[in-house]
């Protein structure tokens, strides 16, 4: 199967209230839709969803076998890691890579699955995890209705080729 180019961009917003900072993430466009066509989402929220101006996308990394469970169920409660911790982990822009290191070194043939954080609810924590950073989890099922892209995470001399931008919109 081949999968077209990523190319994303890099947005910048203002989160306002008790932790108020600025979030950079990216919106990709020519995404890999899966399993079923998806209306697009709307760019903006509004301000009753947080203050966000622009949507954020956060990313799991699925083995093989782990995404072609979601793909042929429509939905998983995740890895391994995810079961016993009761809750589906996820990285930012910033995060994902040395989550890659870290969880899937030398790792081959894993997907990095986007979701747009808003889109889950409140069943989506930001909580204090390694390095002292927020990191989302997710305390349902992740379906394949969240799924806003996904694509295949090469390993090409040790380490996963992450989608053109991404690097960038994590600065």
């Amino acid at each position: 199967m081949v999968f077209p180019p990523m190319e994303c961009v890099r947005i910048s917003w203002r989160v306002r209230g008790e932790l108020s900072k600025n979030i950079t993430t990216l919106r990709c466009v020519n995404p890999v839709r899966v399993l079923k066509a998806q209306a697009p989402r709307s760019l903006l929220t509004t301000a009753a969803q947080g203050g966000i101006t622009a949507p954020m996308l956060i990313f799991k990394i699925f083995r093989t076998d782990e995404w072609q469970t979601l793909r042929k169920h429509g939905e998983t409660a995740g890895a391994p890691i995810d079961l016993a911790d009761g809750y589906i982990h996820f990285s930012t822009a910033t995060q994902a890579a040395e989550t890659a290191a870290k969880h899937f070194a030398n790792a081959e043939g894993l997907f990095l699955v986007a979701v747009e954080a808003e889109t889950l609810g409140d069943e989506l924590k930001w909580e204090v995890s390694r390095g002292d950073a927020l990191f989302p989890h997710l305390y349902r099922k992740l379906t394949m209705a969240d799924v806003t892209w996904a694509q295949p995470l090469p390993l090409v001399d040790g380490a996963h080729q992450f989608p053109a931008g991404l690097e960038q919109a994590a600065q």
